[in-house]
Parts: structure tokens; sequence; C-alpha cells
């Protein structure tokens, strides 16, 4: 019998209209170009502003839209919608569900996922062990993040770093031997102390004490984050390497969640890769959260070859981290 494995047949990518760049957050907080720049790597991020569009229904649904008209499928032939993301629309009803039914997939299930900078990469997972099952023939999966909606931006600990977008993947069997090959995760719930947000969950419901302490925004603690993710995320690239065989040669692209610069060239490093073989867009979007691994697909689909080995890596707030080894199936 063929094995059947997960994938990836068509990408889609959607940020907003609204550009923040570096020296429109000098007028915020105590910053600068220079500063933010030299420390992130980041130039300018994306904000969804209310009268484009609202919440992260808005951005997944016009990355699958991208996605669709690319693709040149029917919605109806959408087996399950994944929408990851670490800003649902609402707590209750899955953002997933309503993104489903407004792009027209009226035949679909769907689910949101929820890992902090992770939750693209948890959702290849799942999607591929959905197509594995040989029960589902086309799962949409979706990273959306409007974080602009829980950014403080008095708080130059984080509101340098994050911005808004989506992009979107669509999975499928193959049995050339392509697609999903590997992958290593982790989480330490223990991590939540360093980054996160302690408002607006089961713990700690709104109050007008909780929003007067500003609780509903993000917050973390740098060095720490900063340590974890250098460490954990090029750890666990190396180790889908090792495990697969993967000599540097071999390895034709390192797809890496896009946090900091200097997180993405120590894992480059670790993985002895060139700086050529790194996807990069983080000096254009910043911190996207679940967007950032598919909006770097969509922005180099047109150089990635069938055949060619793919290394995704990333590390979010709870903690959450891992790496996937995947060979990219189109041209």
């Amino acid at each position: 019998m063929t094995k059947i494995t997960a994938a990836i047949t068509a990408v889609g990518g959607y940020v907003p209209q609204f550009v923040m760049t570096n020296k429109m957050l000098e007028d915020l907080v105590d910053t600068n170009d220079e500063w933010i720049t030299s420390r992130t790597g980041i130039k300018e991020r994306r904000v969804l502003k209310e009268e484009e569009g609202e919440g992260t229904s808005y951005l997944a649904i016009k990355a699958a839209e991208d996605l669709i008209e690319k693709r040149g499928i029917n919605p109806a032939e959408i087996d399950l919608v994944i929408v990851g993301t670490a800003t649902p629309d609402s707590m209750v009803s899955s953002t997933a569900a309503f993104v489903a039914s407004e792009i027209g997939a009226v035949n679909a299930f769907g689910y949101d996922l929820l890992a902090a900078c992770s939750s693209f990469l948890f959702g290849m997972s799942a999607a591929a062990g959905h197509i594995e099952t040989g029960r589902y023939k086309k799962v949409l999966l979706i990273g959306a993040d409007k974080m602009s909606s829980i950014i403080d931006y008095t708080d130059r600990t984080t509101c340098i770093i994050f911005g808004d977008g989506a992009g979107a993947a669509l999975f499928e069997p193959n049995t050339e031997g392509l697609g999903l090959q590997d992958e290593y995760l982790r989480a330490d719930g223990n991590g939540r102390k360093f980054l996160g947000m302690e408002g607006g969950g089961s713990i700690m419901p709104a109050t007008e004490e909780s929003v007067k302490n500003r609780k509903h925004f993000i917050f973390q603690d740098g060095k720490t984050v900063f340590k974890f993710a250098v460490s954990n995320m090029a750890d666990v690239a190396a180790k889908i390497m090792e495990r697969n065989n993967l000599k540097e040669d071999d390895v034709k692209w390192l797809v890496p969640h896009q946090a900091n610069k200097r997180i993405i060239d120590a894992t480059a490093r670790r993985m002895g890769l060139d700086d050529s073989k790194v996807m990069m867009n983080i000096q254009y979007y910043g911190n996207t959260t679940s967007a950032t691994l598919p909006l770097l697909l969509n922005d180099y689909e047109s150089q990635i070859k069938k055949g060619d080995n793919l290394v995704f890596a990333a590390f979010g707030g709870g903690f959450t981290w891992g790496s996937i080894y995947l060979k990219w199936a189109y041209n």
C-alpha cells in the first residue's frame, strides 16, 4: 500500500495596508530606529485599522482568498479549516468556523489552535495528521494574528516587535514521498511566567481593575525569552537535521519564526547554513506571531522548487517550540 504523506500544494498571504515605521514608534515610546533595527532587524510592521477590517478573521479570510484564487480551487472541496492564532475573534466561538463559512468552505469543519508563535508549526502537524488518515483530502491551515489588539503601545519591550498579518497553506495527500517528513515539537508550561497575558482568561476575567491595571496586554521578560528562544530554536533545528541525516548542503531553505534577527542568525549558524538559505521578511512585517511561517512561504514561493528540503523552526510563548522537516511538492 502506497504511503500517504501531507504536502503543501498552495500558499497565500495578507498583510494590512497601514505601515507603522520605527520612526512612528519614536513618538510613542522612548526608542529610535537605530536601536530597534540593530536589536531586532525590524524596520516596519503592519497594523489593521478598523476602517479596513476588524478582527483576526478578516486577515485570515483575506489570506485564504488569496490562496484559493491562486490555486483555482472550489472552497466547497475543503474538508477542514484550522486557524492558528493567539488573538481569536472571541473566546468562545471558533474563528476557524467563521472563516470557513465566509470563504465558502461549506463542507468543512474548523477549529482554532493556540500555541502562540508556534501555532502554525503545531498546526502543520495537525493538518498532516488529518491528511495521513486518508479521510481528508484538502486541509486549509491559516496562521493569523491581530497582535495590535493586545499590544500596549506605551510598552517598548513589546510594541516595537509585533505586527498584524495572516498566511495560509493548503495540505493535500501525496504519494511521491514529498510533504511533511518529520517533526520535533516541545512545550514547557513554566514559560508563561515570562511571556503571556494575565487578563482575559479564566484565571483573570475582565474587570474594571484588570483593565485599569493594563492586564489585557501581553508582557515579556525580554532577556529570559531571548535566551530560551536562541537555544531551543537552534537545538530543535539541529536535532531534526541530525535524525534525518541532513547535511548543510541537503537543506535548501530554513523557514524560521520571525521574532528577532539575532535568533534567526543563531539558528542558521547552528545548522551551518549560509544566509542565502534563510528566509527572512522580519524587516517588513515584524513578528506576526502565528503568521510568520506562512507569510515567509508566500513571499518566497517563486524561489522554492519541487523536492527542496525545508526546515521550519519556531519558538513561542507558553513556552512552545519545535522544528519540522518538509519536502516541497510543487514548482
